[in-house]
């Protein structure tokens, strides 16, 4: 038996790449071309957090991914979900209190938003550290923010899932492992690995993050990406050897959903979803054989 069966992976791919749609007709999409879930993120033109009717309008969602076939990973990435005109505003490292509080409510919305529809993560980032903010200050924000975020997601058993991001203060996996140890190690933190963060920023190969972020997994994205630039790219054109991750990947045992994030893609997007599967079905192919060589 290969890594492969039965662990093969399952694709899923990020609405933030497919806002140009209807979320009836995303997910209508991504069933027809064969993705077993989506990244569904929280945002006005599919699923809106501040909606006064989210409970409803989440039971609805609920049902056309029982209709589609699909699972779920809920993003919390929306660039201007709480502010409109500051992208990813406010953060979690904000310098007011009350902006602070306001992104935990919304990832505790988000968490119970992930437990109803029997998702299995809640992503969430740490975010900009704010001119005028010392490290220190904003890695003691960082874990006192997500303390009451937390114990939401010990409660639903929906664990959250930060991920490093390029530029914010939690970046690298040697943030997520510092912010695991100040927070104690809890069972509810877990890690988002982008393979094309990984190739843009870290020290080791991807395929050798996948390895190494592997207790820890809760949640993954992919996507090609060049050393040093964080510009997310369809596949084939960045630089990323993609069968040794698959391969990697597949060792670990994972079983959540590994979402292809193309955020800035949308006008493609349909094109690219369809293109993003097959390619990643015959890499998986090409790992697979190669693993029984």
């Amino acid at each position: 038996m290969t890594p492969y069966e039965p662990r093969s992976p399952r694709w899923g791919y990020g609405t933030n790449g497919l806002t140009d749609l209807r979320l009836d007709d995303a997910l209508a999409l991504l069933s027809d071309l064969g993705y077993d879930g989506v990244g569904l993120t929280l945002d006005h033109m599919h699923l809106d957090p501040l909606t006064p009717d989210l409970a409803e309008r989440t039971r609805q969602v609920a049902r056309l991914l029982e209709r589609y076939r699909l699972t779920a990973t809920v993003e919390t990435g929306a660039r201007y979900v709480l502010d409109p005109r500051r992208k990813h505003g406010p953060s979690l490292l904000d310098p007011d209190p009350d902006a602070r509080r306001a992104r935990a409510r919304l990832l505790i919305r988000a968490v119970q938003v992930a437990a109803d529809l029997g998702a299995h993560a809640v992503h969430c980032f740490s975010g900009i550290t704010p001119d005028g903010t010392d490290p220190d200050t904003a890695w003691k924000l960082l874990a006192d923010e997500l303390g009451p975020v937390l114990d939401a997601a010990t409660t639903a058993g929906v664990p959250l899932a930060i991920e490093p991001e390029p530029g914010h203060l939690l970046a690298t996996l040697a943030d997520f492992h510092r912010l695991r140890h100040a927070l104690g190690s809890p069972d509810a933190l877990g890690l988002t690995l982008d393979i094309g963060h990984c190739q843009c920023l870290e020290p080791d190969p991807p395929a050798d993050c996948v390895r190494a972020a592997a207790p820890w997994l809760r949640h993954v994205q992919i996507e090609d990406m060049r050393r040093g630039v964080h510009e997310h790219l369809p596949f084939g054109e960045g630089e990323i050897d993609f069968p040794p991750v698959l391969d990697a990947l597949a060792a670990t045992g994972y079983q959540g959903l590994t979402v292809v994030e193309l955020p800035r893609h949308s006008h493609a997007g349909p094109q690219l979803a369809a293109e993003a599967i097959q390619f990643l079905r015959e890499v998986s192919r090409e790992a697979a054989q190669g693993g029984r060589a």
